[in-house]
């Protein structure tokens, strides 16, 4: 739940900032700093995040953040159920 919501933030972050920062993350999603470096470190694991220290300490997010953010949307709002094995086959 707090993943989702740090990815959710952020998503939001990325509308004003290339290289979104750690503070703001936390505030958006609003946890703590612990608790958002935590989320984002399960996020960097799963590769949906991307760390970034160019400029400063920040994060982006990847295609696959903004796959999993679209088919979490889609199942809430009960479009789809789950996703099958068989990937390339086809769009039917």
């Amino acid at each position: 739940k707090d993943e989702i919501r740090t990815l959710q933030a952020v998503e939001q972050g990325m509308k004003n900032h290339d290289i979104v920062p750690v503070e703001l993350i936390s505030s958006i999603a609003a946890l703590k700093h612990g608790g958002a470096f935590k989320c984002l470190q399960e996020l960097l694991r799963n590769k949906l995040v991307k760390h970034d220290r160019k400029k400063y300490d920040g994060y982006t997010l990847n295609f696959l953040g903004y796959d999993y953010l679209a088919l979490n949307a889609l199942r809430h709002r009960k479009v789809i159920k789950g996703v099958g094995r068989q990937i390339g086959v086809g769009k039917e």
